[in-house]
């Protein structure tokens, strides 16, 4: 069970494929309760697959360090994702079956990932929150990071 007082896990996750469908880059940042980084996991998959088995397979990969290092129980974990599709079938009362018939398998071997580790909660961020997983996972394709966008703010004119 998970102290209410503890500070989480946070784990950023992000997948390429290139071209989509293609090879598939898996990136994922964990993040200690105390908000240091306790592994960067980026690796490239010998197979091909979409963008969202990609991430998918990014999430599965935090999620197994996690477990090896017997670290996420007591304190429970919050994961991030850019992927609309992932966050929608593992949100709590989230769809049961995956949108992609193909990927029903991979999205149950996830939940019960998540099970295993403790207290999982995945919640969706826009794109440019996260880079560093984003990095992690187009460098294991040997890809240049994508360029980081700038959000502008628009300034009134004055009326007179």
């Amino acid at each position: 069970m998970p102290d209410d007082n503890a500070a989480p896990w946070v784990i950023h996750c992000d997948g390429s494929a290139v071209p989509n469908p293609g090879r598939m880059g898996l990136g994922a940042v964990v993040h200690a309760p105390d908000g240091t980084v306790a592994q960067q996991l980026s690796e490239a998959t010998t197979f091909t697959g979409c963008n969202n088995e990609a991430e998918l397979r990014a999430l599965a990969l935090a999620l197994r360090w996690l477990q090896a290092h017997g670290t996420a129980a007591t304190a429970g974990v919050r994961v991030y994702s850019d992927n609309s599709v992932l966050v929608e079938q593992l949100a709590p009362g989230g769809a049961r079956a995956a949108p992609i018939a193909r990927l029903a398998l991979l999205f149950d071997e996830v939940r019960g990932l998540m099970q295993a580790v403790g207290d999982v909660a995945v919640r969706w961020i826009p794109r440019h929150r996260n880079g560093q997983a984003d990095t992690l996972a187009r460098g294991a394709l040997d890809l240049a990071p994508k360029p980081s966008t700038k959000h502008h703010t628009r300034t009134r004119k004055k009326r007179r």
